[in-house]
């Protein structure tokens, strides 16, 4: 049975159109449609404006390409596996495609596994979950929180943390160091594929033949990078690769973890639960034994996300058909533009760790002088009717780095400790990728310059640990 065809006439018609702009965008360095790009928000100065959604790094507005194909799936909607139904069935069938779908986005190979899950982080914490007893962890300072925390979670896994280092060559070789030291045993580095702070693109391949030469495994995140590059889990030569639905354009709460099937399938499942067991029987001491999948669905426990599932292979396909060499292209003229226009404002500091011309994703975060960075955020909001992010976006340590803050001094994602004007420990991040238009670009750069030289059109108070217009 295949769900697709089977999802009316009608959502292969939409699909195909979709696909067509698609293709045509890709082609003519044009954003590909997108949800919310006709959204008008009021502005504290009066009448309304186009919302600039410059928060991809965040989440990424959801494909309409996506959007019509789970539209036209919904009617079909019904539990999947073992279900006798006709919708049942055909749920299954779609769900289990997906799997399919985003192995062939990834590149995996014959022998990996496809886990769905709810999001990267949870990807990394199920990984840190199946992880060998004895697991020596490396991970890089610079991480986001979801590759930073999970492995402190195991009192049975050894984590070292490595310093932030200031090139691609440097990473590589702290990484080759720490691994001549490391004790025998099981040993695992996670390392980024692109910074959600800097947006810099990081030596995944060089890091990965590291990993291997001193016999240790790696994980990919690939939160940041995904959406933007083509990310191959055979070409790389990583042991997993984890990202979620919501950076790749796709709504619903759903992320994926794949590669090497040895640790999950010999591991206790990550939730115990019905779809996760095989058989179940009870003991003669009033107990029960139970045999586990050996599949995927040995961690994927309850009933699972199936339009979240769909939605992401949804993507992963409107992607591919797209072609990521136009995607690329499109977005590295958009990031020069952001440079540009931003390096034209002496006021304003970009942040960086591998410096200027290191290649990088459209994530840029930077600082100006003379400002609360979460003032300047909701100035750009309340004012210009721009989305971006202030704080220090669940990589507190890279971001203290990139400010030269003391590791004692105040600061916390989204609450600013400092009155407007004053320098507080945070920072603004813009980003934007495939849905993104010109003029979002341009109106930020402009609002930008005109915030720094003529300053803020109205008064800001902080509210529950928010800068927002004062209205009183």
């Amino acid at each position: 049975m295949s769900a697709r065809p089977a999802a009316t006439a009608s959502a292969s018609a939409s699909a195909a159109e979709s696909a067509d702009s698609a293709d045509s965008a890709g082609a003519g360095c044009a954003p590909l449609p997108v949800l919310g790009s006709d959204v008008l928000v009021p502005l504290v100065t009066g009448g309304e404006v186009t919302y600039a959604a410059l928060d991809y790094a965040a989440s990424a507005p959801a494909l309409r390409r996506v959007w019509d194909d789970i539209a036209a799936y919904a009617p079909y909607y019904g539990s999947v596996h073992r279900g006798a139904g006709y919708l049942s069935q055909l749920s299954t069938d779609l769900f289990e495609n997906s799997r399919k779908d985003v192995a062939a986005f990834l590149g995996c190979r014959a022998d990996d596994q496809v886990v769905f899950t709810r999001s990267t982080t949870d990807s990394l914490n199920l990984l840190a979950a199946v992880a060998p007893s004895g697991t020596e962890v490396f991970v890089f300072e610079t991480e986001h929180h979801a590759s930073l925390l999970p492995w402190e979670q195991r009192e049975d896994v050894t984590v070292r943390y490595l310093s932030a280092p200031r090139s691609p060559r440097q990473a590589v070789e702290t990484l080759e160091k720490a691994l001549a030291g490391r004790a025998e045993g099981p040993a695992l580095v996670c390392v980024t594929g692109a910074s959600n702070v800097t947006g810099e693109l990081w030596p995944v391949r060089e890091l990965a033949a590291a990993a291997h030469a001193h016999g240790a495994r790696i994980v990919l995140d690939a939160a940041q990078l995904a959406p933007h590059h083509p990310v191959d889990i055979a070409e790389a030569d990583v042991d997993w690769v984890a990202f979620s639905g919501h950076k790749l354009y796709a709504p619903f709460g759903a992320g994926v973890l794949a590669g090497r099937a040895d640790w999950l399938r010999e591991a206790r499942p990550y939730l115990a639960g019905g779809g996760a067991s095989r058989k179940v029987t009870r003991r003669d001491d009033g107990g029960v034994d139970v045999e586990w999948h050996t599949t995927a669905a040995r961690h994927e426990a309850g009933s699972p996300n199936v339009i979240g599932c769909y939605a992401i292979a949804s993507a992963c396909r409107a992607l591919t058909e797209a072609g990521f060499e136009g995607l690329v292209a499109r977005e590295r003229e958009l990031i020069e533009r952001v440079r540009a226009g931003l390096a034209e404002v002496p006021e304003v500091r970009v942040l960086s760790l591998f410096g200027d011309d290191a290649p990088r994703v459209g994530v840029l975060s930077f600082v100006v002088e003379g400002w609360n960075s979460s003032h300047f955020a909701a100035a750009l909001s309340a004012e210009y009717g721009i989305g971006v992010r202030d704080g220090l976006f669940c990589a507190h340590p890279l971001v203290r780095t990139l400010l030269d803050s003391e590791p004692d001094e105040p600061g916390e994602c989204g609450a600013p400790e400092a009155a407007p004007g004053e320098r507080s420990l945070n920072a603004i991040r813009v980003s934007f990728g495939a849905g993104t238009p010109d003029e979002h670009v341009e109106r930020f750069v402009g609002a930008v310059k005109e915030l720094v030289r003529e300053g803020a059109r109205w008064s800001y108070r902080t509210e529950d640990g928010r800068c927002v217009p004062d209205r009183g």
